[in-house]
């Protein structure tokens, strides 16, 4: 159902990538995450360096809006899908494990797991609510897509826990 969605939300609306990182960076602990040296931009001291229009946060907002045309974009959500593979590499990727090529020679991406939930669950608030506007979907069209949405970035979620529970019990061993 979420490929109802492309003509309305592909390209993600500005709106919805600034607020989601308006929110992000409102509060120290999620804005930190932006901080260390993970990209070729120049090193941030501190959370107050960062706004909207930052090259890191720029960044980071074409990830997600990416992110957010794959969501609304794949029709084949079947057991063999790539989707599935490129949804547990975003799950991978924010893990700070190494393995993929794009990342060789740069610092370690770590996203703490507790910020990616809260990043999920805010980008499921924010696309519910451009959702819940769209006078142009039915009641039960909008239905539909809402728990198609929310069974996506649940099993997103799973795959997120699956990387960094992976990490704590390697190392609780």
């Amino acid at each position: 159902m979420l490929y109802l969605l492309p003509r309305h939300l592909s390209p993600p609306r500005p709106s919805i990538l600034d607020a989601v990182y308006t929110k992000l960076l409102s509060f120290d602990i999620t804005a930190q995450a932006f901080v260390p040296k993970n990209t070729d931009y120049k090193t941030v001291k501190s959370v107050q360096e960062l706004t909207l229009d930052h090259p890191q946060i720029a960044l980071r907002k074409d990830f997600l809006k990416n992110y957010l045309v794959k969501l609304v974009t794949t029709k084949d959500l079947g057991p063999d899908s790539k989707f599935w593979v490129y949804l547990n590499n975003v799950g991978i990727m924010h893990t700070g494990k190494p393995g993929f090529k794009h990342r060789e020679k740069k610092p370690e991406l770590r996203v703490e797991y507790i910020h990616m939930s809260v990043l999920l669950g805010y980008v499921v608030d924010v696309v519910i609510a451009a959702v819940m506007e769209m006078k142009e979907i039915d009641t039960a069209t909008k239905s539909r897509v809402l728990r198609a949405l929310n069974k996506v970035i649940w099993i997103q979620n799973d795959l997120f826990a699956r990387h960094y529970l992976a990490d704590e019990n390697e190392e609780g061993k």
